[in-house]
């Protein structure tokens, strides 16, 4: 399943909106992708998953690219 994560460089950061951005991570859930992200010491905002319509439209995005982290 592919999950795209909102979050902010760093962990010590405060969300700010203009800050966010995104990446799209493949997993077996949200508690997965957390898990093979913990490393990038990013202060994750929010992790959802991306099926159906939503994933058609995502691909579509010029930015769009899937990490396959192991």
């Amino acid at each position: 399943m592919i999950f795209k994560v909102y979050f902010q460089e760093s962990n010590k950061q405060v969300p700010v909106r203009e800050k966010t951005q995104t990446i799209y991570v493949k997993g077996d859930s949200e508690r997965d992708v957390r898990t093979k992200i913990a490393d990038r010491q990013y202060n994750i905002e929010y992790v959802e998953a991306v099926e159906g319509n939503y994933f058609e439209y995502e691909k579509q995005k010029e930015d769009f690219e899937v990490l396959e982290i192991e």
